[in-house]
C-alpha cells in the first residue's frame, strides 16, 4: 500500500472513530464501552496520524457531523446550493482541523486540539470536541478532555520503559458523575409532531394545524397533565395578530398550562417565540440566540443584506431578546429555550434546573439533526445539572438528562 492511500484510509478512520457516536445514538446503538474507546481511538489518531490524514479526517468530519444543513436551503427557494453547502462545511472543518497538520509532534497537537474546543466558526457551536464522551467512561468536562489529551501525547517524549505511565492520567478523565438532574414535580406531555416543511406554511393548511393542535390539548387534559408542551412555531402565524385564537388558548389554559411556539411581530420586527398560557392569561418568550445562517448572517454588515436577500429571500433576519427567558409555572422556574439555543451555554447561565426547549427538525429531514441536537442538549444539560423537556417537530422529543 502506497503512502497516499495509507493517508486517506487513516484520515477516514479517524473520521469515522469520531463521529460513531452520533450513528450508535440514532440507531439506538450506543454503548458507554465502545463510545469510550472510539472515542479515545479518535483522539490518539489525531495526535499521531501524518499530516495529509489531518486534513482527510476534518474534511470527512464536516461531512459526517453536518451533511444535513444544506437540507434547509429549498424551503428558501435556492434548493441548488444544499450540495455547495454540504461542500462547504467540510472545507470548514478540514480548515478547522488543520492546525494540526502544521505538527507531527503530538504534545503540540494536543494543546492545538484543547484551544480548538473553544472555537465556534461563524458562531456555530455544534461542533464540542469533548461530545464524543458524553455517553461514555470519559466524562465531557474541559479539564477531562485535557486529561485525555495529555495522557494519550506525553508518551510521544518518554524513550524509557516509563513511556506509558502517562496513561495514568486517564484515570482523571473518568467520569465520576455529573450534577444531579431532577425532575420537575409536574406531570407536563411533550407532544411531538410530524408536519413536513414543505407543508408547514401554506396558508390553506392552517386550520388543520390549529385542529391538530387543540386535539393535542385536549387529550393532555384527559389525561390529566399539568403541562402541555407544543414544538417551536407550531402556530405558524405572528399570534398576536390571531386574538381569537389567543382567547381559546387563554380559555384552555385555566385546565392546563399550555406552553406553544410561534412567531410574533413588533414595530414590523419579527421574533421566534414561546408562549405560554395559564390561568387566563399569557406572557412571550423571545429567542435569545438566533441560528447562524438560518435566523441571522454572521458576517459584517455590507455582507448581510447581499446574502440575505439572496439566499433567504430576506427572511434571515429576526430579532432577539436581551437576556434568557424564565417561565413560572405553578410554581416551577423553567428556563426558555428555542431550538438551536438549547445548545448553547447562553441558556443554562445562572441558577437553572429545568428547561423547556422547542423544536422544529422538520427543516433537516430525513438526517441524523435531531439526534446532534438531542446529544448536545445531554452535553448541555449534565454539566449544568439542568433538565431539558423537549417539544420537536419532526424528531428529537423528550426528557433529556
Amino acid at each position: 500500500m502506497n503512502n497516499q492511500m495509507q493517508n486517506i484510509l487513516l484520515g477516514i478512520l479517524t473520521a469515522l472513530l469520531f463521529s460513531a457516536f452520533i450513528y450508535f445514538e440514532s440507531y439506538e446503538l450506543t454503548n458507554k464501552a465502545v463510545n469510550t474507546i472510539f472515542g479515545l481511538a479518535a483522539i490518539g489518531l489525531f495526535l499521531y496520524i501524518p499530516k495529509k490524514s489531518v486534513l482527510v479526517a476534518g474534511f470527512l468530519i464536516g461531512l459526517f457531523w453536518f451533511y444535513w444543513i444544506g437540507y434547509s436551503f429549498k424551503y428558501q427557494g435556492v434548493g441548488y446550493m444544499t450540495p455547495i453547502i454540504t461542500f462547504s462545511f467540510a472545507l470548514i472543518y478540514l480548515m478547522f482541523f488543520s492546525p494540526l497538520y502544521f505538527t507531527n509532534k503530538a504534545l503540540i497537537r494536543a494543546i492545538l486540539l484543547f484551544i480548538l474546543s473553544f472555537i465556534e466558526p461563524f458562531d456555530w457551536n455544534w461542533m464540542q470536541i469533548e461530545l464524543i464522551f458524553i455517553d461514555s467512561y470519559i466524562g465531557a468536562f474541559k479539564y477531562q478532555l485535557a486529561s485525555v489529551l495529555l495522557a494519550l501525547s506525553l508518551p510521544s517524549l518518554i524513550k524509557n520503559k516509563y513511556k506509558y505511565a502517562p496513561l495514568l492520567i486517564l484515570l482523571l478523565a473518568f467520569n465520576y458523575g455529573y450534577e444531579e438532574q431532577k425532575d420537575a414535580p409536574l406531570r407536563i406531555k411533550l407532544v411531538q409532531t410530524d408536519i413536513k416543511q414543505e407543508e408547514k406554511w401554506k396558508r390553506e393548511n392552517l386550520r388543520s394545524t390549529v385542529e391538530m393542535v387543540f386535539h393535542e390539548i385536549e387529550i393532555a387534559v384527559d389525561e390529566k397533565y399539568d403541562v402541555v408542551v407544543l414544538p417551536e412555531s407550531v402556530f405558524p402565524i405572528f399570534m398576536n395578530r390571531h386574538p381569537k385564537l389567543i382567547q381559546q388558548l387563554l380559555e384552555y389554559s385555566s385546565k392546563i398550562s399550555i406552553v406553544a411556539g410561534s412567531l410574533l411581530i413588533e414595530d414590523d420586527k419579527d421574533y421566534n417565540v414561546t408562549y405560554v398560557f395559564e390561568n387566563g392569561s399569557y406572557k412571550v418568550a423571545k429567542k435569545l440566540v438566533l441560528v447562524p445562517f438560518g435566523e441571522y448572517v454572521p458576517l459584517p454588515k455590507f455582507a448581510q443584506k447581499f446574502i440575505n436577500d439572496t439566499f433567504f429571500s430576506g427572511a434571515s433576519d429576526f430579532l432577539t431578546a436581551d437576556k434568557p427567558t424564565d417561565f413560572i409555572i405553578k410554581g416551577v422556574t423553567f428556563r426558555n429555550a428555542i431550538c438551536y439555543e438549547a445548545t448553547c451555554s447562553e441558556i443554562y447561565e445562572g441558577n437553572v434546573s429545568f428547561v423547556i426547549a422547542t423544536s422544529n427538525n422538520a427543516w433537516f429531514a430525513p438526517s441524523i439533526e435531531p439526534t446532534l441536537q438531542k446529544l448536545l442538549m445531554r452535553y448541555y444539560g449534565r454539566k449544568n445539572g439542568a433538565t431539558i423537556y423537549h417539544s420537536a417537530n419532526y424528531k428529537g422529543s423528550g426528557v433529556i438528562k
